[in-house]
């Protein structure tokens, strides 16, 4: 019997942001064969670092673990977005040094979970809903490269990554720039419970389970 774990932040912590609609664990649960569990270790704030805690919960008797983490890591270093530079080159430095921190704790991170021995699978940062074009289009070009070192980092260890940026892709999807809506969350445990049934891959579901 299937005893989902949802890890992470606020993708999955969700019931703060949709309004008294069912939060992404209470989605997920009716797509499931009954008598499967869904179990949510996910805080909303949550960076990579917390994550290690949540890892400690687990229960013996989960059998999929699914993984939302980075995005709040990805909002605490936004300043270097308004930091000068003198070159593109200069620019793209900056980012890199972004990117490599982000690396170093997101690989040990997967490997801490890749320890269980579970079918994981871990999502990708989907891109924020910000009103303003250019702030919206600078941040989803900073996020391809943390997005890059998560895929990397799932397809190097056999793990199935969600990709939130094909599943979120409207603005109806955000209750606000940085939080899924009702609808997005609908949307999000689609992709869970397709991961955790073993369905074909599709757009936003790859790898194995």
């Amino acid at each position: 019997m299937q005893h989902v774990v949802l890890l992470g932040d606020s993708v999955f912590d969700t019931a703060a942001y949709v309004r008294g609609n069912p939060d992404v664990r209470r989605q997920v649960a009716p797509l499931l064969p009954p008598g499967a569990q869904v179990g949510l270790l996910a805080q909303d704030g949550a960076v990579i670092a917390d994550v290690t805690s949540q890892l400690g919960r687990i229960p013996r008797e989960a059998t999929h673990i699914v993984l939302s983490a980075g995005g709040n890591d990805a909002l605490r270093a936004a300043g270097v977005l308004e930091d000068r530079a003198a070159s593109v080159a200069d620019a793209m430095n900056k980012l890199a040094v972004v990117g490599d921190r982000f690396r170093r704790d997101y690989n040990a991170l997967l490997d801490a979970v890749a320890r269980r021995g579970l079918p994981t699978a871990v999502c990708t940062i989907y891109e924020p809903r910000f009103p303003e074009a250019n702030r919206r289009k600078v941040a989803a070009t900073a996020l391809t490269l943390l997005n890059d070192h998560i895929t990397v980092a799932a397809f190097g260890r056999g793990l199935a990554v969600i990709d939130l940026r094909v599943i979120c892709d409207r603005d109806e999807d955000f209750a606000n720039p940085i939080e899924p809506s009702a609808r997005g969350g609908e949307k999000i445990a689609r992709a869970i419970a397709a991961f955790v049934l073993g369905a074909a891959p599709s757009a936003a579901v790859f790898g194995k389970g």
